[in-house]
């Protein structure tokens, strides 16, 4: 089954506005999380998704394919579905366009998931650091036995600390599954936390968690200090890094 990968982008990010375009060792964001996308093996079209003519135009600069999209998409489940109806692939990996340090690898790792679980929709999570416990711009998340998704939190989880994970921001799913998924609308607790992935959850479908061990410069940019450690961390890189 031929796999795609779709990163959503849109301009007027509510944390950071105009992330996608923020400058990262000379490059927008939106870039370098396109190169890095296209790194991994066995797949078969990276698109960028987003509602703004300058990113779509920096990504075609860059050689890489932009498909404009409505701006009024509730999440980026949304805005993937929108260009995942125009793609002819069996599964779509969402990767989000927050992840300029994004190690292609996790591509690999996400479809696999996909295939092997039997579930309609996979995710990604890493051990939490005892320091990102309190952040809520760092997600949380619990699995059941079988490796599916409990519940995704801002909070705390578990209560009293445990083996808490991370969950990284990247998403594959049967495209079926998915255009499904976005005709549902948003949910209540996906609403309260403002984390689209709740809505399989509060549906009750299955959402297989693999895990992967990301070491400290993993940075999902979600705030003007994140930006300024993914400018640190490629800096420190220096040309390499691309």
């Amino acid at each position: 089954m031929s796999v795609a990968v779709v990163i959503p982008a849109r301009l007027g990010s509510t944390r950071l506005p105009r992330k996608a375009l923020a400058d990262i060792a000379g490059e927008p964001m939106v870039v370098h999380v396109w190169r890095r996308a296209k790194q991994a093996r066995g797949i078969a079209e990276v698109v960028v998704a987003t509602d703004s003519e300058e990113i779509a135009a920096v990504v075609r600069a860059a050689g890489g394919e932009a498909l404009l999209t409505r701006a009024d998409h509730p999440s980026g489940t949304d805005r993937v579905a929108e260009v995942a109806r125009q793609l002819d692939h069996g599964s779509i990996v969402n990767v989000q366009g927050d992840l300029p340090l994004l190690d292609s690898t996790y591509i690999e790792v996400l479809a696999q998931a996909l295939q092997t679980s039997g579930a309609p929709m996979a995710t990604l999570a890493t051990p939490l650091a005892p320091e990102e416990a309190g952040r809520a711009q760092v997600v949380k998340v619990v699995r059941n036995l079988a490796g599916d998704a409990l519940y995704f939190s801002r909070s705390p989880l578990p209560y009293g600390g445990g083996p808490g994970l991370r969950h990284i921001g990247m998403y594959a799913y049967q495209r079926e599954f998915l255009l499904k998924l976005a005709a549902l609308g948003p949910t209540p607790l996906e609403q309260a936390e403002k984390l689209e992935q709740l809505r399989v959850l509060e549906h009750g479908f299955r959402l297989q968690v693999a895990l992967v061990e990301a070491d400290g410069d993993m940075v999902e940019v979600d705030t003007l200090e994140d930006l300024k450690r993914a400018r640190g961390i490629l800096a420190r890189r220096g040309a390499g890094a691309k």
